[in-house]
């Protein structure tokens, strides 16, 4: 097998098995720290083109993940926070933070809400440095060490 198609299966592996998991802890709550947390990792380098939210959008409603919630209310929330970004960073990263938070102390919610993030900041197949200093910046939102993720 070559290593491409070893990363695609893994991929899809990972795709599967955080789809399982947000089935079992479906909730608004989740949803949204889910979508702040995929607005931060799109924004980490500042700014995100049509382009590169056509592709995030695309990715929302592609992910096994993802698939447990109604695809229009993904969107939209998306859609909040990109325009939160797109008004102010700071904003932005502070709404998206604030949402986060609400899930520290449902440590299994957090640590599915972080895994999620690093798929989507790998999901172009590389995990940009920026992106995943986002990341290390939602685990300390969440009391998590950033080394569990391999950050």
């Amino acid at each position: 097998m070559s290593v491409m198609n070893w990363l695609k299966q893994q991929a899809a592996t990972i795709q599967q098995t955080l789809g399982d998991e947000m089935t079992r802890y479906k909730n608004r709550e989740l949803m949204e720290g889910v979508v702040a947390g995929c607005a931060m990792v799109g924004f980490a380098n500042g700014s995100v083109s049509s382009a590169e939210k056509q592709k995030m959008m695309g990715f929302l409603q592609a992910s096994e993940a993802m698939k447990v919630y109604d695809v229009n209310q993904v969107l939209d929330t998306f859609g909040k926070y990109s325009k939160q970004f797109e008004f102010d960073t700071s904003i932005g990263q502070a709404e998206a933070l604030k949402s986060i938070g609400k899930l520290r102390a449902k440590t299994d919610e957090a640590r599915l809400l972080v895994r999620v993030c690093c798929a989507i900041g790998a999901s172009d197949g590389d995990f940009e440095e920026a992106e995943r200093q986002v990341v290390r910046t939602i685990c300390r939102e969440l009391g998590l060490n950033p080394s569990d993720f391999d950050l």
